[in-house]
């Protein structure tokens, strides 16, 4: 058992756990409780005694509920969680609070939830199998917020995590939901949190080949607003480029409010003389690799390269079919740079059954290419109309959201009679660094398959 001392009004208190967990069984679970739980040690001391026994020697989280003392029990289990004396509660119990847990109580305690979320983090990483938090960080990403609109400090935790482990489809609840409310009050978010969720996504759905959705993720990352740009960007920016080159065969501009330093940072690395020679033959684009080897395997982007040198043959055939109606296999096979006739004949029959090109192979291999045509079924249509009147209500309902509020109408008005324009840190959020400058230190856990 811990009991410590605290001074009220000049007496000196003295507070056990046994005081803490009576306090938490027999007080409404308000604000004020979490004040006092905040506060009824020293910053030194409190975790020591939350972490702690009760008197009896019992365990304090058999004695609570963890739907009905919800606060309580947070406090309790986030500082167990972060290497006291006593065992790690098992999973099970973590598991079972982080699935019934009251969302309401918890959001008296943003910065004890993110505290959780580390904690089962730091647990499974020591167990030497991470992918034990999955379960548990995803009910509580799933939970916490109002809703699934909201971004929190767990939405990066977890996101890391499914990177990390490989699972990256179990991201994907987490990421299909678009991010369109950010309240400080319900997380104690930074501006970096912000950064690493949509870098983390975006490697994830590129993971899963799902580029137009990596690609916003990426672009997202790449295009926050900043006074000075962070490394992470600039990671994001370069798996940007190689999304975009897999996808469409060349690179996007970014959005016009990229910082303009971040750009020019892009454009002086190695990465922008691949764009340039994109799509050429594989042997030369093969060259580059071989000379940025070290380069690549630091930013672990190999496997992107990889993918988009595989994809360059595609987009040489494409500009093709720009210029010619009928080709020869054995033309198409030179100027693209496929190594055989039969290699060359597979590309083409699986561009057009993939729907990337409108043409046929005659039997004396001629290809015949023709403009394509459009088709949409039913489903599909009515799918993008769905889509669009969802997307439509959440726009309103952000710009009705922006148009009640007094901190941005007073900020758009500051701007608006401001001479030029430049990113508003106060309007934003904290920019951080992730260490100031060269690779973000993050970006090396992850990579592409």
């Amino acid at each position: 058992m811990s009991t410590v001392g605290a001074s009220a009004h000049g007496a000196q208190a003295f507070v056990s756990l046994d005081d803490v967990v009576t306090r938490i069984t027999t007080t409404p679970p308000t604000a004020q409780l979490a004040q006092f739980l905040r506060t009824f040690a020293q910053k030194e001391t409190r975790d020591a005694v939350l972490a702690s026994t009760l008197g009896s020697g019992q365990d304090p989280l058999a004695v609570l509920d963890p739907v009905r003392n919800t606060l309580g029990y947070l406090f309790i289990l986030s500082a167990r969680l972060q290497g006291s004396t006593l065992p790690s509660p098992p999973l099970s119990a973590i598991e079972d609070f982080c699935s019934t847990f009251e969302p309401e109580q918890a959001r008296l305690a943003p910065d004890r939830v993110t505290l959780l979320a580390k904690g089962i983090l730091r647990v499974a990483e020591q167990s030497a199998n991470p992918k034990y938090a999955i379960r548990s960080l995803a009910s509580l990403v799933a939970r916490y917020p109002p809703s699934p609109s909201y971004l929190t400090t767990l939405h990066p935790i977890f996101v890391r995590v499914c990177v990390a482990t490989g699972h990256y489809a179990s991201a994907l609840p987490v990421l299909s939901v678009p991010i369109t409310n950010v309240d400080t009050s319900v997380s104690d978010l930074t501006y970096n949190d912000h950064l690493v969720y949509h870098y983390a996504g975006g490697v994830a759905l590129g993971a899963l080949k799902r580029w137009r959705e990596a690609e916003e993720f990426f672009e997202i990352c790449v295009s926050a607003p900043a006074q000075v740009p962070a490394a992470i960007q600039l990671e994001a920016f370069k798996k940007l480029a190689l999304v975009q080159l897999i996808q469409y065969g060349e690179t996007v501009p970014p959005p016009k409010y990229t910082l303009p330093a971040l750009v020019r940072i892009f454009k002086n690395t190695s990465y922008n003389t691949f764009i340039k020679n994109y799509p050429s033959t594989t042997a030369v684009l093969r060259t580059w690799v071989t000379k940025e080897a070290d380069m690549l395997n630091t930013d672990q982007n190999t496997g992107l390269v990889n993918q988009a040198i595989e994809r360059a043959p595609v987009w040489l055939i494409k500009k093709l079919t720009a210029t010619y109606l009928t080709l020869g296999l054995s033309d198409i096979k030179k100027q693209a740079g496929i190594e055989t006739v039969e290699q060359c004949r597979e590309t083409i029959l699986s561009m057009i059954d993939a729907g990337e090109i409108n043409g046929s192979i005659s039997a004396d291999d001629t290809v015949t290419f023709a403009d394509p045509v459009p088709e949409f079924s039913k489903d599909q249509l009515d799918r993008l109309l769905v889509s669009a009147q969802h997307n439509s209500a959440l726009l309103a309902e952000t710009e009705r959201a922006l148009n009640t509020s007094k901190e941005y109408l007073t900020k758009a008005t500051k701007a608006k009679d401001d001479s030029g324009w430049g990113a508003d840190e106060d309007m934003y959020g904290a920019n951080s660094m992730m260490g100031g400058s060269g690779h973000a230190p993050w970006a090396d856990e992850v990579s592409f398959a």
